[in-house]
């Protein structure tokens, strides 16, 4: 009988800042591209719900910076 060595894959954060400021600049864009977006909503309820999904990512643009300064802070 064949056994698998599921062995979980070593803990890499190298590269966890890096990825977060990547995920930081596509957030961005994203919420550039609602707001322009704003100008041809067809109803107040869009243009909220628009609103409100740049208020989210405002919020994960937040916590991406956190976790940002906590991994250099790991990292040095």
């Amino acid at each position: 009988m064949n056994q698998n060595n599921n062995k979980p894959n070593p803990d890499d954060r190298s590269d966890n800042v890096e990825k977060l400021q990547s995920m930081i600049h596509n957030t961005i864009e994203n919420m550039e591209a609602a707001e322009e977006s704003l100008d041809f909503a067809d109803s107040e309820q869009q243009r909220q719900q628009i609103e409100a999904k740049n208020e989210r990512r405002r919020e994960s643009i937040d916590s991406f910076r956190s976790e940002i300064k906590d991994e250099s802070h790991n990292q040095s």
